[in-house]
């Protein structure tokens, strides 16, 4: 009977079972899509090594395998072709509508590998089952169409996919694979379980507080059978990594191969984590990456920058023994030298042009000359043939001072900004133009101030050859006969809404004006009520002007802030990108600490223009660049945006050859005035070179004089100041 029933069995057999063997459905994950539409979305974990973890990191790579063969067809044979990008971009949008993922370039970068993975399994998988026979060699007859999979392959893709499988060379190296795999000396033997969640499960069952295990225990434990025993040469290994561990560094582990690549004694490739799995490399295992051989370029940075350190040393060799030579001069010099008011100059204070004769004679600064009985530099006397002099502009900024000042062990002259050095008379030179006529008229003005201190002149700006500050002098006037006067004392400017899309009060207090009247650096108060100028000034009442450009506040947005509290940050510019219906351009004052920039932002056309006027680069600034890449790349998702796949991970960043600042004090005056140009000459693209009409090397001093006098004026149309 049992025989009959087996020939029974066997005549009722059907020639062709291929399609019979597999009794599971096609995996497309209708639950998850369910989930999706009812606007639920799945968890997922990752571990220390940035690998995805936890109860839904099945369900997860399942997924992905689904997308991968909706989206990749199978005749793709290189994971990285661009021409895959916008298929990479739906599968990674998929998953974020799906999953509660950050939407960062690491965990984008993750995810796309494990799809990588997905699609060469899959490509496998339709090789083996309809391409090769029971022993695993190719058939010679054409297979046929897997009907079975119609939803992700058509007719066309099937017949070029199995001529590409047919093709000799590609035998050759499936033959050569086969062999490679078919019998490997230690074996992995826990299926799909994933070296991750291997190490998850072990870490829950050992209730440890640890966050990661070596990768050589790893390594054994994904080798252990279902019968718990452990093959002797597994062990043997496992207890020479132990033996190893002990000897060796972490910094000798990452730099040359790991404990368990030296233990197994095979070649390591760069890149890879041996006994970790999938997504953990030597970045995030070692918390920091893997040293690399420098390329010829590098090498040649690297031999260029020694070379400038080189001549950096013999320029500061030079400098010191200019400085002993002249210590030494300054001693010789006898007291008569301290009564020194030479007839070749006019008594008293006077504008001039400071030269020097070595190596070449030329121009190299501005200043005013001091000629004045008995005047003494740094409490010493000048030498022989020398007056003080103070340092207005510098126009060759690698210019040597004629004495170095010793107090300040200042050499150079763009150090001396602001502060007195002594000059040898045959190198200076009056000059009575600008600056002397207003100097006097300001002496004038000064000196009769406290006699009317409530006729404020409140008059137009003269012309540039008599330029005076005067409602610089008349602000001074008032703030000195208000309260302002006393130390503490403050004012308050209302901000409205539209300047900075909240409401806010600005606090103005003595100090703010003192750099101002002085030509110090700036705080945030003064910019942002410079702001408030220009928005009451230009873009108030003009709505082309209102509706094209906007400002960013540098009280929610600066250095200090992204450090401490990106994500408000974020959500701050992302919100004021959304508030824009139309292309607008964002001027936002950025304070990296001890240095003011203006950046301008188009957030639609996704470009951002870098106005820095000492001439750095954005790379100088990551966590700024970071920050507004981030917020613009929210934003595109927040408005739902459909941008090119070229430019899907790249934001325009333009530097724009702004005129550059001369000292370490004028880069708030920079901003200032880089903003009211960019709103009076009304246009969303900043060229490259910066406006024909604006464009120079260097604003002159009367050109921030006329900001400050903008800002002063307003102090006092504004009333913030009142006797």
């Amino acid at each position: 009977m049992a025989s009959d029933q087996e020939n029974s069995q066997d005549a009722n057999a059907p020639d062709d079972t291929s399609e019979k063997e597999i009794t599971r459905g096609i995996t497309i994950m209708k639950s998850i899509i369910r989930d999706r539409d009812k606007a639920v979305t799945y968890n997922v974990n990752w571990n220390a090594d940035n690998q995805l973890i936890g109860s839904n990191a099945a369900k997860l790579a399942s997924y992905i395998g689904t997308l991968v063969r909706m989206h990749i067809p199978i005749t793709a044979t290189r994971w990285s072709n661009k021409e895959l990008g916008s298929a990479k971009d739906k599968i990674w949008t998929e998953i974020l509508r799906s999953f509660n993922i950050e939407d960062t370039t690491i965990r984008k970068k993750y995810i796309l590998q494990l799809a990588g993975k997905r699609h060469r399994g899959w490509r496998t998988f339709l090789t083996n089952k309809y391409l090769k026979d029971k022993e695993i060699f190719f058939v010679e007859y054409d297979p046929e169409y897997p009907v079975k999979y119609a939803i992700f392959i058509t007719e066309e893709e099937w017949v070029a996919f199995v001529a590409q499988r047919r093709d000799e060379n590609f035998k050759k190296v499936s033959a050569t694979n086969r062999e490679r795999a078919s019998n490997p000396t230690y074996a992995y033997k826990k299926g799909r379980l994933g070296y991750a969640r291997l190490e998850e499960k072990i870490l829950d069952e050992t209730k440890s507080d640890a966050t990661s295990l070596p990768p050589h225990v790893l390594w054994k434990e994904a080798r252990v059978g279902k019968d718990g025993t452990v093959r002797d040469d597994v062990q043997h290994i496992y207890d020479e990594c132990e033996t190893l561990s002990q000897s060796i560094s972490t910094a000798e582990d990452q730099e040359n191969r790991s404990v368990l690549s030296r233990a197994l004694n095979v070649p390591e490739y760069p890149g890879r984590v041996r006994g970790k799995g999938h997504g953990c490399t030597p970045t995030s295992l070692y918390k920091n990456p893997r040293r690399r051989n420098p390329s010829n370029q590098e090498v040649m940075e690297t031999l260029q920058a020694l070379q400038a350190q080189v001549l950096q040393l013999q320029k500061d060799n030079e400098r010191y023994r200019c400085m002993e030579k002249c210590s030494s001069q300054l001693k010789e010099t006898s007291e008569k030298a301290s009564i020194n008011c030479q007839n070749k100059f006019p008594e008293g204070i006077s504008s001039c042009q400071l030269y020097l004769s070595s190596p070449t004679y030329r121009l190299v600064g501005k200043g005013k000359v001091h000629n004045t009985s008995g005047d003494l530099l740094h409490h010493r006397p000048l030498p022989d043939g020398h007056l003080k002099v103070s340092v207005d502009v510098v126009i060759d900024k690698d210019a040597l001072l004629p004495i170095p000042d010793i107090v300040s062990e200042t050499t150079l002259l763009r150090d001396a900004i602001g502060s007195f050095v002594a000059w040898p008379l045959d190198l200076i030179f009056i000059d009575d133009e600008v600056f002397a006529q207003g100097s006097q008229q300001l002496s004038q003005k000064i000196g009769s101030r406290q006699k009317n201190k409530r006729d404020l002149p409140v008059t137009s700006l003269p012309k540039k050859g008599a330029f005076v500050p005067r409602y610089q002098i008349s602000l001074e006037t008032l703030v000195d006969s208000s309260d302002m006067a006393t130390a503490g004392a403050i004012r308050l400017l209302d901000m409205e809404e539209d300047i900075f899309g909240y409401s806010c009060t600005e606090t103005i207090g003595k100090e703010d004006l003192e750099h101002i009247f002085r030509h110090q650096e700036l705080g945030v108060g003064v910019i942002h009520t410079y702001i408030r100028f220009l928005y009451d000034n230009f873009m108030r009442g003009n709505d082309q002007l209102s509706n094209r450009f906007r400002f960013v506040s540098s009280s929610l947005v600066n250095k200090a802030l992204i450090c401490r509290e990106p994500d408000s940050c974020r959500e701050y510019l992302v919100k004021r990108f959304m508030a824009s219906s139309t292309n607008n351009l964002y001027l936002w004052p950025y304070n990296s600490g001890c240095h003011w920039l203006l950046l301008a932002i188009d957030p639609l056309k996704e470009v951002v223009y870098f106005l820095n006027s000492i001439d750095g680069e954005w790379t100088n600034y990551p966590d700024m660049k970071q920050l507004v890449d981030t917020s613009i790349k929210v934003f595109r998702s927040q408005r739902q945006a459909r941008v090119p796949r070229t430019k899907s991970s790249n934001i325009t960043w333009i530097k724009v050859q702004c005129p550059l600042q001369r000292n370490g004090i004028d880069c708030g005056y920079f901003v200032m005035r880089f903003m009211r140009e960019i709103i009076n000459m009304n246009q969303i693209e900043i060229p490259i070179t910066y406006f024909d009409e604006y464009k120079c090397a260097h604003y002159t001093r009367l050109q921030l004089e006329q900001i400050k006098e903008e800002l002063c004026q307003y102090f006092i149309e504004k009333r913030l100041i009142s006797i």
